[in-house]
């Protein structure tokens, strides 16, 4: 029996599935967030979905989909080994740089991606068949009021209060996934946060605790950053935060924290500590004190390729 003929015997026994692996906001391999992409996933459940994403075991894996709008190349689900998200930054840069390199936007360095929260706009850039870079749009950052535990807080993450970083409050934000922001005063602070699910969620007053997103400014234009989200994702921590990182962005700018401009590229370093370095860029319009367009961007790496047989 020849390779084929075989292959042919088993794709007569279930259904196959294309799939890669990449590695987001990273030049290198095995460096920043991976990401799992399934090519024309028509006839899966949601329920096979989540159960591929736990197989897969990352922080997401997308399924893309024919688009349901006129306006987006196509339709992109998200899902954590938990549960399934309207939105997430690093799927959609990692997922609309796979579809590029397979022609599968048509040649174009414009596009938008059907996502749970709408059409979510990307550019590439360099060669739209291998693009260096992919940048995703952002909605405009919307912060909620300041947490007035701040002991609390600090408690919860393992950190002494003196560890938070002074006159910049505690505060959930988000341009369409949410995170509670908390600055530290230095990386080694950063470093030191050890999340305690249970301690945050009573400092935070509220059971619905979303991922907590500690950082360190570092300016003039940097910020040093870790993700914590094992009691919403199922993952204990994320290697780079794309859907965070605007919102970020934002912050940095509304407190003073980054260096005045009326353009901003801000990098924020996230995954070092867990040796997965990742640099997640930032650009953004600052007006009246404010940031608006915010764009989130990086570099993608091809890492594996297969195929997924389902019954």
């Amino acid at each position: 029996m020849t390779a084929r003929q075989a292959g042919d015997i088993l794709r007569a026994m279930g259904r196959e599935y294309a799939f890669v692996q990449v590695d987001v906001f990273t030049e290198k391999v095995f460096g920043g967030n991976p990401l799992g992409v399934v090519l024309d996933a028509d006839g899966l459940t949601d329920d096979e979905m989540q159960a591929i994403a736990r197989e897969m075991n990352l922080s997401e894996t997308t399924f893309v989909l024919p688009p349901t709008r006129p306006d987006c190349a196509a339709a992109v689900r998200i899902f954590t080994p938990a549960r399934e998200v309207p939105f997430a930054g690093h799927p959609t840069i990692g997922t609309a740089w796979v579809l590029a390199t397979r022609g599968r936007l048509g040649g174009a360095v414009r596009a938008a991606l059907e996502e749970g929260i709408g059409p979510v706009a990307v550019e590439l850039e360099g060669d739209a068949a291998r693009p260096a870079f992919v940048w995703m749009r952002q909605r405009d950052a919307v912060f909620g009021p300041e947490v007035a535990t701040r002991a609390g807080v600090a408690g919860a993450l393992e950190l002494d209060e003196r560890d938070l970083l002074e006159r910049a409050p505690v505060c959930t934000g988000t341009a369409g996934s949410l995170f509670l922001y908390v600055p530290l005063r230095d990386r080694a602070a950063v470093d030191r946060a050890v999340l305690d699910v249970a301690a945050m969620r009573r400092a935070f007053g509220d059971a619905s605790l979303p991922g907590v997103f500690v950082f360190a400014p570092e300016p003039p234009t940097g910020a040093y950053s870790r993700m914590f989200a094992p009691h919403t994702s199922g993952v204990p921590e994320d290697p780079a935060t794309g859907s965070a990182s605007g919102p970020l962005g934002a912050y940095l700018v509304a407190h003073g924290l980054i260096a005045p401009a009326e353009t901003a590229h801000v990098v924020s370093e996230q995954g070092t500590r867990m040796r997965r370095a990742s640099f997640v860029h930032i650009r953004l319009r600052v007006r009246d004190g404010s940031a608006t367009d915010i764009r989130v961007g990086g570099s993608v790496v091809p890492v594996l390729e297969g195929r997924l047989r389902l019954p």
